[in-house]
């Protein structure tokens, strides 16, 4: 047996249980945050609309296949560094610098996300790469990473990818990591957590919300991004009423008030 094979099987096995103890974190924290605090979201439903029996399951399923996919690319990063091909310093940066890192991954990877979800709605892709995600008509956490492998591909080579034109500090794409998850699985639960007007305020519009991204599982014509409203208002495919569905969804962090929700 090659030297080789037993460290990286362990490798490949912790870089599984990562992805997987992130994976189930997240979409476990937001489902038990959703039942514990029944009384208070119960009124933030997005959709009247309950998840189909078998939903959660299926979901799950799928995204244990991308917890593979992911942990694969984990391999791979980490071996591209230890090669020298990228930079990820594992070092402390001072806050600045973390701070700027961070920034540009996001903004890059949100403007990343957006065009390859596009290209995942053509005529040519959606089917064999998109059609597994969008089997959640009203979405629930598990399906953050509810992907076909073609899709589950392009979501984990982003990493490497930027890593090769931008050098970054591992505590920087940690941090990188957790964010993009607690994101994904906001934008999956299928109730608005935001109060009203948090879209119209200045300083939060720019930012997607549940309703956002539930609009696009509802429709799927409209809200390609995944964490600013930028690209969807540039590129004029934000959904027309994104705003008025937001607002019927919404309820005030402290009241438990309702209005009449509409329809997708």
């Amino acid at each position: 047996m090659p030297h080789w094979i037993v460290p990286l099987a362990a490798h490949g096995a912790h870089s599984f249980a990562v992805e997987l103890a992130r994976y189930l974190a997240a979409a476990g924290g937001m489902t038990a945050i959703l039942w514990a605090g029944a009384r208070w979201t119960a009124a933030r439903r997005i959709q009247k609309r309950a998840p189909a029996k078998g939903d959660r399951a299926r979901e799950f399923g799928h995204s244990m296949l991308s917890v593979g996919i992911f942990a694969l690319w984990s391999i791979v990063t980490l071996a591209m560094n230890q090669a020298g091909i990228i930079h990820m310093g594992f070092a402390l940066p001072a806050w600045w610098q973390a701070a700027l890192e961070f920034v540009a991954i996001v903004v890059v990877h949100d403007a990343y996300f957006y065009w390859m979800h596009r290209g995942l709605h053509t005529r040519a892709m959606f089917r064999r790469a998109h059609l597994t995600h969008h089997k959640s008509r009203t979405p629930t956490p598990w399906a953050a990473y509810s992907f076909a492998p073609i899709e589950g591909v392009l979501e984990g080579m982003f990493l490497p990818l930027f890593l090769l034109f931008v050098p970054m500090h591992a505590v920087v794409v940690l941090a990188f990591l957790l964010h993009q998850i607690g994101r994904n699985v906001l934008g999956h639960s299928g109730h608005e957590l935001m109060p009203p007007g948090f879209t119209r305020f200045p300083l939060t519009a720019w930012l997607t919300t549940a309703t956002h991204h539930d609009l696009h599982h509802s429709g799927g014509g409209h809200n390609f991004g995944l964490y600013f409203t930028w690209w969807d208002r540039w590129m004029g495919t934000e959904h027309p009423r994104y705003h008025a569905h937001f607002e019927a969804a919404a309820v005030p962090w402290f009241g438990m008030g309702k209005t009449k929700r509409l329809q997708a």
